[in-house]
């Protein structure tokens, strides 16, 4: 399995929220790490989340991204990443069943880590008041760019997600 540095990765769930993440990034000249919601690979499908990546570094191209689908214990989630094109997948599992999809992701140009743990949840942020509005629309976009770059410069800790208080609509 592939390390990488976690300390300052970003979670989202949609698109709004991974251009936040690269707005703030971009402006501070630094390389960015998403994450995709735990399980993500599961739940919504390696296609989705390849379309995002594309979009973002289409939009973003100068951006270095390292986009990472987390496919929580699913084998056969992140073996269908594989074959979508995802470059980074998080796995996790036994050892040996974690070691053979990495086996297959490396012969594809592609690498397998483990789940990241800790990582900045920009839904959970602005939902629990450490950033006023939601992620969509002119003020809300503007939070949570700034919420992102906050935690990108190592002022914000990380908090649980507020799953209770989570607004999924636009999942």
């Amino acid at each position: 399995m592939s390390e990488i540095r976690t300390d300052r990765a970003i979670r989202v769930h949609a698109l709004d929220e991974a251009r936040a993440a690269a707005a703030a990034a971009a402006a501070l000249g630094m390389p960015l790490l998403i994450v995709s919601g735990r399980g993500a690979g599961r739940y919504a499908g390696a296609g989705w989340f390849r379309a995002l990546v594309e979009r973002l570094r289409a939009e973003f191209p100068g951006l270095s991204v390292t986009a990472v689908l987390d496919c929580a214990d699913s084998p056969g989630a992140a073996l269908a990443a594989l074959r979508e094109g995802v470059g980074d997948v998080a796995l996790d599992g036994p050892p040996d069943v974690v070691g053979r999809v990495a086996g297959i992701a490396a012969a594809l140009g592609a690498r397998i880590h483990p789940p990241v743990e800790s990582a900045f949840e920009i839904a959970s942020e602005i939902a629990s008041g450490g950033a006023s509005g939601t992620a969509s629309g002119p003020e809300g976009r503007s939070d949570a760019v700034r919420a992102c770059r906050e935690w990108l410069l190592g002022s914000t800790e990380v908090r649980p997600p507020d799953i209770a208080n989570r607004d999924i609509t636009g999942y």
